[in-house]
């Protein structure tokens, strides 16, 4: 129920994958309109460089970073410490960091890491920082997927990194059918509370994505570049997301230009759901702070 019109002037958001391309535009858009930015990437030079810029433009206290390989377990749960010991509460949390690669690789966890990148991070991360987000409600959470999940039928759940035959597209498209499923069972488990979580498709990003495709790597960002949008039109979506009052009740759904669209008839499994988030548990080690009772909610009176 609204109480207030939703604003993201002072509240803290943190977007992974945020140093450069979709990531970066959507920390810039955000802090534009009043909001506290956390930079997240592996890359500590561009941090300061995404950082530099965000705090130039909008002050010293507009931004911050923090340096994460967000396909390690253990630099996952760092990050979320250094959160928690830093900040009292997090509102927004936009998980948008991912990859694509052209062969085989794992995670330090032994994971496939498109796997453990594009998804597992997601849902380790949010679970880490749920408690921060009940802090102070109603907060949000925004996933970044894509379209690209319409080009699975199904969560490979027999072989989860394609070992046996590694397709880069279907690795991907898995990724981020996974992203909406989690979309989907995380905002069921999250309906007793002011938290609300979207998935959305940011649209073709002439982007980093597709940077460890070796030869076609030119070929494939030249066709991306003339045939879709800029990443600073790939992150309006999720700007839309994070700040709208439009959306203040709406959980659950999944967004491409800023409307509610339907995804793929395999997202809608929900005992892939329930299957996935299993799973997901037991590759991270880690089980949900989400209780069955509806928790006690704290709304934000200011």
């Amino acid at each position: 129920m609204k109480n207030s019109k939703w604003t993201v002037a002072d509240k803290n958001i943190l977007v992974t994958g945020s140093s450069r391309g979709i990531g970066f535009y959507t920390a810039l858009g955000l802090a534009e309109k009043g909001a506290h930015v956390i930079v997240v990437s592996h890359d500590e030079k561009r941090c300061k460089e995404a950082v530099g810029e965000i705090s130039g433009k909008f002050g010293d206290e507009s931004a911050k970073y923090y340096v994460a390989d967000l396909s390690s377990q253990t630099e996952i749960r760092d990050l979320a410490e250094k959160v928690k010991n830093d900040y009292e509460h997090l509102d927004v949390l936009i998980n948008n960091v991912g990859g694509w690669f052209s062969s085989y690789q794992e995670s330090e966890d032994g994971i496939e890491k498109t796997f453990a990148l594009n998804h597992l991070s997601y849902f380790f991360l949010t679970g880490l920082l749920l408690d921060l987000m009940k802090e102070n409600l109603p907060a949000r959470i925004v996933n970044v997927a894509s379209d690209a999940h319409k080009g699975i039928n199904r969560i490979h759940f027999e072989d989860i990194g394609f070992q046996e035959g590694y397709r880069p597209f279907q690795t991907y498209a898995q990724s981020k059918l996974a992203n909406i499923m989690f979309t989907y069972e995380l905002a069921d488990r999250l309906k007793f509370t002011d938290i609300t979580v979207n998935a959305l498709h940011p649209g073709s990003v002439a982007s980093k994505l597709y940077r460890n495709f070796g030869i076609l790597e030119p070929l494939i960002n030249f066709w991306i570049k003339i045939t879709g949008k800029t990443s600073e039109e790939g992150a309006e979506t999720s700007i839309y997301l994070a700040s709208s009052d439009e959306v203040t009740d709406v959980s659950g759904k999944y967004f491409t230009d800023k409307e509610q669209k339907p995804s793929s008839k395999a997202s809608c499994n929900k005992k892939s759901w329930d299957r996935l988030w299993e799973l997901s548990e037991e590759l991270m080690g880690f089980e949900y702070p989400i209780y069955p009772n509806p928790p006690e909610t704290k709304r934000n009176k200011a």
